[in-house]
């Protein structure tokens, strides 16, 4: 590994170990990037956030502080930060946080080192789906749609809508001005199977779509009421496959900007682009896209497979010359820790610097090209870069 460059400044990033042995390295991609980069010179993306997921190996404040240097160096200008037991709830939620979660003091500290690197700081709070490091509580067991499964919230109990709004205003309460907050409901597993909403659903008119749509709408609201000045992200799965005519009846359309996402190497491209009209035609007036850098080609994947994740990112940018104009408001490239609260550990944030770095400099200047990927190998100090997975 070489010293000069910007190196000295992103030590953090630098690879416990080097191979003794030299790799063979394959002569050909099996994706052309530099062909199927066609749009490069600008992005297409305004915002560009780097996704932390804190459920899992969450980092130190003092790694954070070397990190977001390179981050922003190599073109974030944002972050969506997933909290989950790591934020340091207080009064009757105190049951929710981790024995290592961040003090009041150390998100304050995140907060400003964020700002120092130019990154816009949007919190992420589950408030649907993905609950379950609040439903495995048995002081909160009863607010689950099946008694079984902790990650899904019944939303016809009052009480629901109170958790999750105290749990919003805590985190509002730390990250004052945010423009945006991330309010989830993605992967709704068992809406619909509890008892409460079968007994709903048996009444004329009622529908699983209908009462995603309510529960989304009254925790939109909840935020607007108290945060005038906030807009709510919602994930967008649960909303594809609700008919036009349903989604922009419901009202959700002028309360929440939805966040497209796939983490797949071989998008639809023209199916997305059709998305993004569907949903301009129910009323959405802005839409954010999100990708992967890390985390999202196996549960218990230990090493990033960066061609998987190049191709995800330039085709995104294919996906936003396809779509409407002007309707994408930005990109997160998201980087999981863990599926869920009970899974097992995936690729750590540090193994997944390179893939990162590749990402978003693709982003930034609108595709894969010769001098993205030296800027990247200059970046991390490294005299080459090997992007083709090597395991398959």
């Amino acid at each position: 590994m070489r010293e000069d460059g910007v190196w000295r400044r992103f030590r953090v990033v630098k690879p416990p170990c080097e191979f003794q042995e030299e790799v063979p390295r394959p002569e050909i991609l099996s994706y052309d990037f530099m062909t199927n980069s066609e749009m490069s010179g600008s992005s297409p993306f305004k915002m560009r956030l780097v996704h932390l997921d804190l459920k899992g190996a969450p980092p130190k404040v003092s790694y954070l502080s070397e990190v977001f240097p390179l981050f922003h160096a190599l073109g974030a200008n944002g972050l969506l930060l997933e909290y989950e037991d790591m934020f340091p709830y207080e009064g009757h939620l105190r049951l929710l946080r981790a024995k290592h979660a961040y003090s009041p003091p150390e998100i304050k500290e995140i907060l400003h080192l964020a700002a120092l690197n130019e990154l816009e700081v949007i919190p992420l709070v589950q408030t649907f789906g993905h609950m379950e490091f609040v439903l495995k509580h048995e002081a909160l067991a009863h607010l689950r749609e099946v008694a079984l499964f902790p990650n899904t919230l019944n939303p016809h109990e009052a009480e629901s809508l109170a958790l999750v709004g105290a749990m919003i205003s805590q985190v509002m309460e730390l990250h004052p001005g945010a423009r945006w907050l991330h309010v989830g409901c993605d992967e709704v597993y068992y809406l619909g199977e509890g008892e409460a909403s079968r007994r709903w659903l048996r009444q004329e008119h009622n529908t699983k779509a209908r009462l995603c749509l309510s529960h989304m709408k009254a925790v939109a609201c909840h935020v607007l009421a108290r945060h005038p000045a906030t807009t709510p992200l919602v994930w967008d799965d649960m909303l594809r496959a609700i008919p036009e005519d349903q989604l922009a009846a419901s009202g959700v359309p002028q309360l929440v900007e939805p966040v497209l996402w796939d983490y797949g190497a071989d998008l639809d491209i023209h199916g997305k682009a059709l998305l993004m009209e569907k949903y301009r035609r129910c009323g959405f007036l802005r839409l954010w896209a999100a990708s992967a850098f890390k985390g999202a080609t196996g549960a218990s994947q230990a090493l990033t497979p960066i061609e998987h994740h190049l191709r995800n990112n330039v085709q995104w940018l294919q996906v936003a010359a396809s779509g409407p104009a002007d309707m994408l408001q930005g990109i997160v490239l998201t980087g999981w820790q863990r599926y869920d609260h009970f899974s097992v550990l995936c690729e750590l944030l540090p193994v997944g610097i390179p893939s990162l770095a590749v990402c978003l400099q693709s982003l930034l200047h609108g595709g894969f090209t010769e001098d993205v990927k030296a800027r990247v190998e200059n970046f991390l100090g490294i005299s080459s870069l090997e992007i083709t997975d090597l395991m398959r």
